[in-house]
């Protein structure tokens, strides 16, 4: 999965927003915020990345147990594919 190149992230007051773009607009009118853990599997998206992939980054970059990780990737993912932010 990639993520959507009709999706910009953008930092305000320090927090990170997700925001759509052009015609995703039409489709999504609303915005997601994320935490810095959230920015860094964001970025990690700009390559087609598997939930294993993006756990084992998130276990090696923050020390936490990969199937923890996994958890975390998972609940990451979830607000993100319905509105078409994340593309499988």
């Amino acid at each position: 999965m990639k993520r959507n190149p009709g999706f910009l992230m953008r930092q305000v007051a320090g927090r990170y927003v997700l925001a759509p773009v052009g015609e995703m607009v039409k489709t999504f009118s609303g915005m997601i915020t994320m935490n810095a853990t959230g920015k860094f599997l964001w970025d990690l998206m700009e390559q087609d990345q598997t939930v294993d992939s993006l756990a084992q980054a998130l276990a090696d970059n923050y020390e936490v147990d990969v199937e923890k990780a996994k958890e975390d990737v998972v609940k990451f993912l979830e607000p993100l594919k319905p509105v078409g932010a994340v593309i499988d």
